[in-house]
This record gives structure tokens, sequence and C-alpha cells, in this order.
């Protein structure tokens, strides 16, 4: 395993993920941030994790309209999104936490 130090929505993560899939990793940290940034930016949701959530759902509606509009989707492509899905998982796991440590 390796550390990846990644930014989601201005805080600092320490990421770990197999090695040489680090790119994956922060390609899927990317993809998030961008979706959370645009609903934090967007004003009507307050909270990271409601943001998270948010962003979640968005990314699981965007994945089945994927997976509705071509059909099965390939072993490999499966293989890809599982991986980024996972490192998602990660991602939203370490931005949960410090948040649930609050209440």
């Amino acid at each position: 395993m390796t550390q990846v130090d990644v930014t989601i929505l201005g805080q600092p993560y320490k990421l770990a993920c197999k090695a040489g899939e680090e790119r994956a990793l922060q390609e899927a940290v990317d993809y998030l941030n961008g979706k959370m940034s645009a609903i934090r930016d967007a004003g009507k949701i307050k909270g990271t994790d409601r943001i998270a959530v948010m962003a979640a759902l968005g990314i699981a509606a965007e994945l089945l309209g994927v997976k509705s509009a071509d059909g099965p989707l390939a072993e490999s492509t499966l293989a890809e999104v599982q991986h980024k899905i996972t490192a998602m998982h990660s991602v939203l796991d370490a931005a949960i936490t410090p948040q649930e440590n609050l209440f």
C-alpha cells in the first residue's frame, strides 16, 4: 500500500491505495472534488457530509444511466468503474469521519 496526499473541498486527506493505482485514485478524487465543489458553490446544501452524500448520489445516478443507456457494461469497463467506486468510498469515509467526531 502507498499513501497519497489529496485535497477535497480544501481539506487535506492522506489516503491509502495499492501501488500503481495512485493515478486512478487521483482521478477519482478530482472527479469527486469537482462534483462536491459544484454542489457547494450552488449554495443550496450546507455541510461537508451532506455535500458528500449528494455527490455520491449524483455519481451513482450517472453510473446507472450509463448502464441502462449502453446495456451491460463490458467486463473491463465494469472493473474500472468498481475500482473508481472503491476509491470514492475511501474518500467519502475519510471526509465524513471528521464530521462524525463533531457530534
